[in-house]
């Protein structure tokens, strides 16, 4: 975690020619998140966002609608940017736009000053310019589409040449020094994969940025200090609204270097090349980390567009569905370095397994039980035995597990910390029957000690999850009789007093209606065998419906969709492969899932040589409990199939997926 308590972050301030899309939905509720982390955490959080305002693309939206720019951006930036993200529940300090006065100052001192440092020239330029990009672009950089047209990657037109006298920024000069700083840096920009895309841009020229544009073509932007007949180029102007709300407040622009900036992985280059450079020339400190993310895709896979009819609109997605729930299956579904799936499916499916079943359906126990055993009030702990001190080491430990997946930005993986104690808890209960102790007289102390070690259990719960689920997280603890009572997410346990009246309430998560018509039971299906590390063993596959599936009777040897969304299957690369030492079963497998590393063992040892495997994807089933063979930790499983005759194959796919993809 940042060693200081001063913690500031930013989201990508959002272009406003258009509404938001669901890929703004995923970063605004990740920055969110981060920044709730460090909150939780007792950190002094600024979180800035905002909106991009000028441009050649504002002024072409403008006219298509028959408004002026200025009436156009005010509408989107209050109406589709500001209503979406309180409705979603993101908590950010400062909101700026570049069309506030305060901004173009900032922005026209900024310029002011690399001018009168040498580092800005006038000059002709002829070449490609991308409308959509709003930059020139390399013959390199473009892509041939289906129709034989070549385009910059995200553009529906092909660039356009121009020829124009532009101002240029001496980017070049600084080139050397950001490649030193980069490899001085190694965690600047993360995860690692972007770090490297960056490092392999710096090997070729990077060219001068032009960064203005005339005002007699481009009106709409702000004027360059020194020559009122220039506008400022876009990237200019809006990268430095990351620093004008704390400048505008009177903070230094310096905070720069305390930055940590949240990015979509198609904006890297303005904000690992384009950014770093311009601070260097202000005379401004780098920020800390650059956070890249990848895109959402459809359900299916497939890209997301309103052109195949399977675009989500995030208006339609928080009235159908509790905004809490949203967050969370985006943020345990998506992946930082992959591209990941998402839809309706996939958000009921952890709806109804994560938030009903395991957190919803604790609570309802618990607080039932209270009501039932105890007339609604949380009784003392006094007879504890192994399992409940178990339980709170566990408790005391999560925050700094958590708040230490954050600081790597394995998300999902800290909610699966979280969410784990609170599968625990649900085993503790079953475990402890208090129904059964209820019976006697014998066992009422030790009644009252599950009754408490559950509540105070859910409680932790509530704050490690705090960051995901806000608004849920505290419904919880109202639930539990602590109020509107916050807590920081640190290894404390026994804070819920005994004695505190429990509330109840609503249903934590409640499950959606299935749709007339939709199926919510499929039969199963079998398939070839399949054997995992770390021996081979049978298994079965079910087919698996978009919706959820009611739960079957225990005894029918089906799953639901609800079991199935438990399993997190992921595309790991092995990196390296060695042979157990006095095990002739045994292959101790080292696989990267993105940029996690992680040990598998293996019984497939009959079957490969350890250096067959070096290189190879595999199907590894990724929240598997950890196990010690022989010694060795196994964090995870690897999927396999054997025939009649028993020859053994590894579950893999037919396209070369990055290491850490999810497999549906």
């Amino acid at each position: 975690m940042p060693q200081d308590n001063e913690f500031f972050l930013t989201a990508a301030i959002d272009y406003a020619n258009g509404s938001p899309h669901i890929g703004h939905v995923y970063e605004k509720i990740l920055a969110d998140a981060l920044a709730r982390y460090q909150r939780l955490a007792g950190r002094d959080v600024v979180f800035v966002m905002g909106t991009d305002e000028h441009g050649e693309k504002i002024s072409k939206a403008a006219a298509k609608e028959g408004v002026t720019p200025q009436e156009l951006v005010d509408d989107l930036s209050n109406r589709a940017f500001q209503g979406l993200w309180k409705r979603l529940g993101i908590s950010y300090d400062e909101f700026i736009r570049t069309t506030d006065q305060r901004h173009k100052k900032f922005v026209q001192d900024v310029l002011q000053k690399v001018y009168a440092a040498g580092d800005i020239y006038f000059a002709e330029y002829e070449g490609l310019y991308s409308v959509g990009a709003e930059r020139y672009v390399t013959d390199k950089e473009l892509v041939e589409g289906s129709d034989g047209v070549r385009r910059y990657p995200g553009d529906k037109d092909a660039p356009e040449l121009r020829r124009e006298a532009n101002y240029f920024f001496k980017m070049e000069k600084y080139q050397s020094w950001l490649l030193e700083y980069l490899e001085q840096h190694p965690e600047l920009i993360q995860p690692a994969g972007y770090r490297n895309e960056v490092l392999e841009m710096l090997k070729e020229p990077i060219g001068d940025l032009s960064i203005s544009r005339p005002k007699n073509r481009v009106p709409w932007g702000i004027e360059l200090p020194w020559d009122a007949d220039h506008v400022t180029y876009v990237w200019f102007d809006a990268l430095l609204s990351y620093l004008t709300p704390l400048v505008r407040k009177g903070r230094s622009a310096d905070v720069s270097g305390k930055a940590w900036h949240v990015i979509g992985k198609d904006i890297l280059k303005p904000h690992a090349v384009f950014w770093p450079t311009m601070l260097r020339a202000a005379g401004l400190p780098v920020y800390r980390r650059l956070v890249v993310h990848s895109h959402i895709l459809a359900e299916d896979g497939r890209k997301m567009g309103k052109s195949l009819g399977n675009a989500i609109d995030p208006e339609q997605l928080v009235k159908d569905h509790p905004i809490d729930a949203i967050r969370y299956a985006l943020l345990r579904e998506a992946s930082l370095s992959a591209d990941s799936p998402f839809g309706e499916g996939i958000l009921n499916a952890r709806l109804n397994s994560d938030l009903a079943n395991d957190l919803g359906n604790l609570l309802s126990r618990t607080i039932s039980m209270i009501d039932k055993y105890r007339g609604g009030v949380v009784p003392a702990a006094s007879d504890k035995t192994e399992r409940e001190h178990e339980i709170e080491k566990a408790a005391r430990a999560l925050p700094g597990k958590v708040l230490g997946l954050v600081d790597d930005l394995k998300i999902n993986m800290a909610i699966d910390a979280a969410m784990e104690f609170v599968r625990d808890l649900n085993r503790y209960i079953a475990e402890s029957a208090p129904w059964n102790l209820a019976k006697s007289d014998e066992t009422q102390k030790r009644l009252d000690t599950v009754l408490y070690t559950a509540a105070e259990g859910l409680r932790v719960a509530s704050v490690a999850l705090e960051a995901v689920i806000p608004s849920k997280a505290k419904e919880l603890r109202a639930q539990l009789g602590l109020g509107s009572q916050t807590y920081r997410l640190e290894g404390a346990w026994g804070l819920l007093p005994a004695g505190t009246k429990v509330q109840g309430g609503a249903i934590l998560f409640p499950k959606p209606e299935p749709k007339p018509g939709e199926v919510t039971e499929v039969p199963a299906r079998k398939e070839k065998k399949a054997v995992a590390a770390p021996a081979p063993r049978a298994a079965e596959a079910v087919a698996t419906p978009k919706a959820e599936a009611a739960r079957p009777a225990a005894d029918d040897g089906l799953i639901s969709i609800d079991d199935f969304a438990r399993i997190d299957l992921r595309i790991a690369e092995v990196v390296a492969c060695e042979a157990v030492e006095k095990a002739d079963k045994l292959l101790k497998l080292t696989v990267k899932l993105g940029d996690e590393t992680r040990t598998v063992v293996s019984g497939i040892r009959k079957w490969y040589e350890p250096a067959d495997l070096v290189g190879r994807k595999v199907v590894l089933v990724a929240n598997l409990r950890p196990a010690k063979l022989r010694g060795i930790e196994s964090q995870g499983m690897i999927l396999a199939a054997e025939d009649a005759e028993g020859n053994l194959d590894l579950v893999g796919t037919g396209l070369d997926l990055p290491s850490g993809t999810k497999v549906r």
